[in-house]
């Protein structure tokens, strides 16, 4: 007897965490569905959890061992937590790749990079147009965000209507980009909607969300004050707010000019494909040199404090040939997210030093964010009106914050985290399952899995240094000498204020004296002990108890 259809959702990145986007729908009998994956994003690594990594990936193993039942890949918008792994998963790149023509240019310059083939990315247009995929019809309805041709997914089914939001705020000013259009909203809702996917990323702010046009004066009313240089940053992918600070730099009498490859890559993009006509002119870096100080603007990259990025070279010295100097003003025009505040604080003092005047957005006058506020959830949630509401792009406490909201609208909702298969057949959303999930690294140029133990390796070696040890043995497994040792990361000396190294050998010395011919004889046992004798020796002498490598020969 053949199994019943169901419709399935199943996030595999982005549900309890924000960044990291990657959704599976799936429709068919239990275990054989049809799927489709919504975004393939990165988040980005820090110093204290994953030190040395350049990229975080989601898991996707569940998704590749089902390939053979995977029909499309669909891509809300450009930002790297929703495209920035469109190249890192050459087994999921048998099928197309759809989104809209700004984010298929992103997608196309990430294949090619990577030197995988970019004609799988195709162009579409943006609603009423639909796009088939196995059982699904897919349709990008746009929506106003922090990126041109930010879209939201109408998902037709056999058993109804979704809507997946992606990344969105009610803005009916947004200067680039389409505005929020209440009532194409209203009548997509009018079809009937079983299930609507909602961002969840500010529904903790209590008051409705401003327009980007709002900034304007008030930018422009800080440039007019500022009497040196005037440098600014926000995150490279907010053309509308590039924009407004250009055209704010130009009408204050200042030349601009862009510093940093994903600033001029966005505004390339941006030109290319229609969604900005009228950027104001730049100037190169070299040209900018020859422009007084009082009529420059460098707009930089690097909000989040990332040490390569143009912000961080110009606050550790020259850039370009370009500086900063006492009297100069530099503006975040952008939130910092959680997790990036001591780089960026760090940023700020450096210019600080300097005799930089540092403006940041905390007041409120120089940013707005590109997501819904809870009021303007619950519009979309009215406009929508959908059966059930599954939150989906915030931390855990987000997402049941979000289910509260939900519930005060009297619809159906649910707390799906990454790995929850969420049944959507019923008349309200059920757990159908759970799957593993997890996080991969890009690690140079290598892809490793959360589990490997390379990461967790390097923070240990961070936290508590590390000692070689070395030891050759004649044929009759004796020791040649005295074993020696060398350091990295620890104290030269320790409580007995004598060298750490020489009461390290002095310890492993007597141990080898006392030890029997099988000891000497067995590697493994040598080994065992010895890392053994120089962690005791380091938590006595210093309080830490290192990571430790032996290395044996023996002569044949």
């Amino acid at each position: 007897m053949s199994k019943k259809n169901r419709l399935i959702y199943l996030p595999l990145g982005g549900a309890g965490e924000v960044g990291m986007n990657a959704y599976v729908y799936g429709y068919g009998p239990e275990g054989a569905e049809r799927l489709i994956l919504v975004d393939l994003g990165v988040t980005f690594p820090d110093m204290d959890s994953s030190p040395g990594v350049d990229l975080i990936l989601p898991d996707m193993s569940w998704l590749i061992e089902r390939k053979d039942r995977l029909d499309a890949i669909f891509i809300s918008h450009a930002h790297e937590d929703h495209v920035g792994a469109v190249a890192r998963f050459p087994d999921l790149l048998d099928v197309p790749v759809y989104a809209r023509a700004f984010t298929a240019n992103i997608a196309r310059g990430k294949l090619a990079e990577a030197g995988r083939d970019e004609r799988i990315v195709r162009t579409v247009s943006a609603w009423p147009e639909m796009t088939g995929a196995g059982p699904f019809s897919v349709g990008f309805v746009p929506i106003s965000h922090s990126i041109p041709e930010t879209s939201a997914l109408v998902i037709d089914t056999p058993e109804g209507r979704l809507v997946h939001s992606g990344d969105f705020k009610i803005d009916h000013t947004p200067l680039v980009g389409e505005p929020f259009d209440d009532a194409l909203w209203e009548e997509i809702g009018k079809s009937g909607v079983r299930a609507l996917m909602c961002d969840s990323t500010n529904v903790f702010s209590p008051h409705e969300g401003r327009s980007e046009a709002d900034l304007q004066p008030q930018i422009e009313a800080l440039f007019k004050s500022a009497k040196g240089m005037v440098v600014t940053t926000t995150f490279a992918s907010n053309v509308a707010r590039l924009k407004t600070l250009a055209e704010a730099g130009e009408r204050t009498g200042r030349s601009i000019c862009l510093l940093g490859r994903a600033m001029r890559r966005m505004i390339e993009a941006s030109v290319e494909t229609g969604v900005l006509t009228d950027f104001p002119k730049v100037v190169s870096p070299e040209e900018a040199q020859g422009i007084p100080r009082e009529n420059l603007m460098l707009l930089v990259t690097g909000s989040q404090g990332e040490r390569r990025a143009a912000s961080a070279q110009l606050a550790r010295g020259k850039y370009n040939g370009l500086e900063m100097k006492e009297g100069d003003l530099f503006l975040f025009s952008s939130k910092t997210i959680p997790g990036n505040e001591r780089g960026v604080i760090h940023i700020m003092n450096q210019f600080s030093e300097m005799g930089v005047d540092v403006v940041d957005e905390n007041a409120g006058f120089y940013h707005v964010s590109g997501h819904a506020n809870r009021p303007d959830l619950a519009r979309m949630h009215a406009l929508v009106d959908p059966q059930m509401v599954i939150p989906i792009h915030g931390e855990h406490r987000m997402l049941r914050e979000h289910v509260k909201l939900v519930k005060e609208g009297r619809r159906e909702g649910l707390v799906a985290v990454n790995g929850t298969m969420v049944d959507l057949s019923g008349n309200a959303p059920s757990v159908a399952g759970y799957v593993e999930t997890g996080r991969t690294y890009l690690d140079g140029s290598v892809q490793i899995g959360a589990l490997d133990g390379i990461v967790r390796d390097r923070i240990r070696m961070a936290l508590n240094g590390h000692v070689v040890v070395t030891l050759i043995l004649d044929e009759e497994n004796e020791p040649l000498g005295e074993p020696w040792c060398e350091t990295m990361g620890l104290p030269e000396t320790g409580r007995s204020r004598a060298a750490l190294v020489e009461v390290l050998e002095e310890d492993l010395g007597q141990f080898l004296g006392r030890a029997g011919a099988k000891t000497l004889a067995d590697d493994d046992k040598l080994e065992q002990e010895m890392k053994r004798i120089v962690r005791k020796v380091a938590q006595d002498e210093i309080g830490k108890k290192p990571e430790v490598t032996v290395i044996t020969s023996r002569l044949a």
